[in-house]
């Protein structure tokens, strides 16, 4: 391929196509580049560990308020 003067480069429509995502990540790795297919919902695609819904913001607020209040017993 070839950079363009803007530093753009095309993908090929088939690869395009079935990617089916029109956002990309681009990771660094020094010696070369990774351009990875971006899905619509990255938080929902998550796999292993990180999948499904976790606690709201408020939920998580009041875990960690409970948790630093029992800390504080203890000391």
């Amino acid at each position: 391929m070839k950079v363009s003067q803007n530093g753009q480069v095309s993908i090929p429509a088939n690869t395009r196509s079935r990617w089916q995502s029109d956002r990309v990540v681009i990771v660094d790795l020094g010696d070369r580049i990774v351009i990875r297919p971006l899905p619509d919902d990255p938080v929902g695609s998550l796999r292993g560990k990180y999948r499904g819904i976790g606690p709201d913001s408020d939920e998580s607020r009041q875990i960690e308020r409970t948790a630093a209040a029992a800390r504080e017993l203890r000391e």
